[in-house]
């Protein structure tokens, strides 16, 4: 079983400024595999749904979702994030049964797969990642964090997979300290990995941008991101297209580039070791010429 991870002391041992990920880590592990690139990592978003907030279903055909997968290899994305329910953070999402979501991922899934980069399964039900890990997926991403389905944390553990560990909440609050609740919150779903046997090397944490949060929490979270640094684990952040932009300067979802790519940017350079974006090439190329000014000071 893997080492009870400490919750108490999160910010021991870490440098400032860091990139937080664990030293310990298995040979073939997916995760240290892709974190050995030593940059920032582009996870590319695909959605096979109807509704989704950024996209109103322009990838629910399989053709137009296998070409849009292969534009999102070309463009460099390490990560593939395949979806078949929408998990829109602002509510309107129509719930999907298993059997639909199923079906959904089985007109896609092996192409994709066969592409060559790993894939990750966006979902909140342990038997659609067990089926989707089945069938070559390699990563499960939780939008709730392990504390949603009950069974989830078993169906990692028992494949030995990385978990993407994402904050949630139903409803934002905005009396709450946002980076202390989610601290909480991955505290209690690190407790529920360790309990269920997930290798600590095999997490990676998410704030969860845009999700049960105000647009100013969500800009608290990228703000404050080395507030999790103590943790000493990989941190994703995804804050492609998300409302906080509009909220900002008002824009329609796919208008907000500019706004995708300045989150992504502070992200990165306050730790971020995967960036999840819909807008693959832009995102690569920002990540690469802000890395390179970097190394010319």
């Amino acid at each position: 079983m893997a080492a009870k991870p400490a919750a108490a002391n999160i910010t021991r041992g870490v440098t400032p400024g860091a990139s937080s990920v664990s030293a310990a880590a298995p040979a073939g592990n997916t995760l240290t595999a892709l974190l050995a690139k030593d940059r920032p990592l582009v996870m590319g978003v695909l959605n096979v749904t109807p509704d989704s907030f950024s996209d109103g279903g322009r990838f629910l055909a399989p053709s137009a979702a296998l070409a849009h997968a292969q534009q999102l290899v070309a463009e460099g994305a390490d990560i593939i994030d395949l979806g078949a329910e929408s998990t829109r953070p602002y509510g309107g999402a129509i719930p999907v049964s298993l059997d639909e979501e199923r079906s959904r991922l089985a007109a896609v899934l092996p192409a994709v797969v066969g592409l060559g980069v790993p894939v990750s399964i966006d979902t909140m039900k342990a038997p659609v990642a067990a089926w989707a890990l089945e069938n070559g997926a390699a990563i499960v991403n939780d939008v709730w964090g392990l504390q949603r389905d009950p069974d989830m944390a078993r169906v990692v553990a028992d494949r030995g997979v990385p978990v993407i560990i994402m904050h949630n909440r139903e409803h934002a609050d905005p009396k709450i300290d946002i980076v202390a609740a989610v601290t909480e919150f991955f505290s209690r779903s690190l407790e529920i990995a360790w309990e269920a046997g997930i290798a600590r090397e095999q997490i990676v944490l998410d704030p969860g941008i845009g999700f049960g949060k105000t647009p100013e929490q969500s800009l608290a979270c990228i703000a404050r991101l080395r507030a999790w640094h103590g943790f000493n684990l990989p941190l994703l952040v995804g804050a492609s297209r998300k409302r906080f932009i509009s909220s900002i300067m008002p824009a329609e979802p796919d208008q907000r580039l500019g706004g995708s790519l300045a989150a992504h940017l502070i992200a990165a350079e306050n730790g971020a070791a995967i960036i999840r974006a819909h807008d693959v090439a832009p995102t690569v190329q920002a990540l690469a010429v802000a890395a390179a000014i970097r190394r010319a000071r």
